[in-house]
């Protein structure tokens, strides 16, 4: 644009075909300030518009929010003696109700001399957007003219107001159905985490393209269900000929990432090196929490050196995934690095940052870094960056310096901050502050028997029995039982749970038979099991 802004500057007395064209050029690469300055030196050079030079100039008004520019335009549209123009008073109802102003939208609506059905569809959508989804099928029954969008429109109000009933009857209704509302109403059935309906309308479309597989995928990624989330991508690869998109390889890598699926997160990245996809910064940034997350840190590295492009998210990926792992200087001098390419850090790069200060025992840096988030940033801490605080001055032993800090927070702590607290207190055997701990935990959470079994750990640890038999008969009056430990183990295309004590699989006896061989060739190289749970929870 810069180049096509020196070579209109050059014409003497450009005609408004190219004003226009300027417009068009601004607004659609989303220079949009750039659009109103151009629009008041047409003004200024008495440059007579036309009918296409507004939709450009009020579509920029409603994306940077200028509410008192696109009065101004307004004004000057009816000075013109466009306000009869409908596609003038179309992008008048856009602007309005994009900015949240139903009553001039509607205004415009109703002055109209000639509503066609993008006019209708406008001011429908206006109303949902606000919410207001009853007056929008008011307005909808009365629309004399009604095409396809317009029905996905009303459709989508409901969906988008988790009204699946009354979306499902109107779908119904509809005389005709493209694959775009099909993926609406498959959308809205997985974000209320109706998979059961959800399935059954995806087997009944006649036909599916990529965003119906996303669509699939994406709402079991949004409801936790990360097994599902593998099982459908597995069923896209073999029984569609639909290939996965970047949106498609973000979504299952999130899940490989929560189920530690390592081997099909390196096949993720292999099919998007093969398919041209690794230079999607969003991929990019998938395959770093990944592998990350899955252990194999090495691997982040080399997809972050690999990048052409990186955003914030790719930094945040990359120094959080260092301080998860352990590699607190690493992490420090990653953070360095982002703010000297310019990048401005957030919220989440400081927990990352304190993670790091935390895993090597940097108190003074910690605090350090904690004021600069403030100081040089404007970033106000939030309970996460208190709880990292809270985690570094009790991993160091400082279980007052801690406890002070937390009096002085501007906002209670959470279970996060007070189980940081609990946790430094066993290991440092400080008995009374652990006490104290737990009385607020328990008050946050009166359920969560891990809080009990953590503070009977520490008396059994200084010799307090009696403390650890009475923590026992709580626990059992309670009748809360302690959530079985869970590893997850990929074998062959899927991922297995192992909970403990777990008997339910169909190989139980083969699978105790190998770790009871485990167990002993482990103790012949001199392993001994540490059983630290004194209160038994399971």
């Amino acid at each position: 644009m810069a180049y096509a802004r020196q070579v209109f500057d050059r014409i003497t007395d450009p005609n408004v075909v190219l004003w226009n064209a300027m417009f068009k050029g601004y607004a659609e690469n989303e220079f949009y300030r750039e659009t109103l300055i151009l629009f008041n030196q047409m003004k200024k050079r008495d440059i007579r518009p036309n009918g296409f030079t507004f939709p450009f100039v009020l579509k920029s008004c409603a994306k940077i929010s200028a509410s008192r520019e696109g009065l101004e335009v307004h004004c000057f549209v009816i000075k013109s003696g466009f306000e009869e123009n409908s596609f003038v008073g179309t992008t008048l109802i856009d602007m309005y109700s994009g900015g949240g102003d139903i009553r001039s939208a509607y205004q415009v609506f109703v002055e109209m001399p000639e509503r066609n059905v993008v006019a209708w569809t406008a001011i429908i959508g206006g109303y949902i957007s606000i919410g207001d989804v009853g007056s929008a099928r008011h307005l909808f029954d009365g629309a004399l003219e009604r095409d396809i969008i317009l029905w996905n429109t009303m459709v989508s109000g409901y969906v988008g107001s988790g009204d699946m009933i009354s979306a499902r009857r109107l779908f119904e209704e509809m005389p005709t159905r493209d694959l775009m509302c099909w993926n609406t109403i498959l959308i809205g059935y997985a974000n209320c985490a109706d998979f059961d309906a959800c399935e059954r309308l995806f087997k009944e479309m006649p036909g599916k393209n990529v965003f119906s597989w996303n669509g699939l995928i994406g709402g079991y990624a949004r409801n936790g269900w990360f097994f599902e989330v593998l099982g459908a991508f597995n069923r896209m690869l073999r029984e569609s000929d639909v290939a996965p998109n970047d949106a498609t390889l973000v979504t299952v890598l999130s899940a490989c990432a929560r189920l530690g699926a390592l081997d099909l997160g390196k096949w993720v990245h292999v099919y998007a090196e093969n398919n041209g996809l690794m230079g999607n910064v969003y991929v990019g940034n998938g395959l770093i929490d990944m592998y990350a997350k899955c252990g194999s840190i090495d691997n982040s590295i080399n997809v972050f050196n690999s990048m052409s492009r990186r955003d914030l998210i790719t930094w945040n990926a990359m120094i959080g995934g260092l301080a998860m792992h352990g590699h607190g200087t690493n992490a420090l001098n990653f953070f360095d690095q982002m703010r000297n390419a310019g990048e401005r850090p957030d919220g989440i790069t400081f927990v990352g940052v304190l993670c790091a200060c935390t895993h090597m025992g940097l108190v003074k840096d910690g605090f350090t870094y904690f004021r600069l988030m403030r100081e040089d940033y404007s970033i106000e801490p939030q309970i996460e960056h208190y709880g990292c605080m809270v985690d570094l001055l009790g991993r160091a032993g400082l279980l007052s310096e801690a406890m002070d800090f937390i009096r002085k927070m501007p906002r209670e702590a959470d279970c996060v901050i007070w189980s940081a607290l609990l946790g430094a207190c066993r290991v440092y055997k400080d008995v009374s502050l652990a006490e104290f701990a737990v009385k607020q935990l328990i008050r946050l959470e009166p359920k969560n028997v891990a809080n009990y079994v953590v503070l009977s750990n520490i008396y059994g640890e200084v010799g307090r029995w009696e403390d650890v038999a009475r923590l026992k008969v709580v626990i059992r009056e309670m009748g809360v039982r302690k959530l079985p430990g869970c590893s997850l183990v990929e074998v062959n295309d899927g991922v297995i749970e192992f909970y403990s004590s777990d008997k339910r699989h169909s190989q139980t006896e083969e699978i105790y038979e190998v770790l009871w061989r485990l167990t002993e060739l482990s103790k012949l190289s001199g392993y001994e099991p540490e059983l630290e749970d004194h209160v038994e929870g399971n």
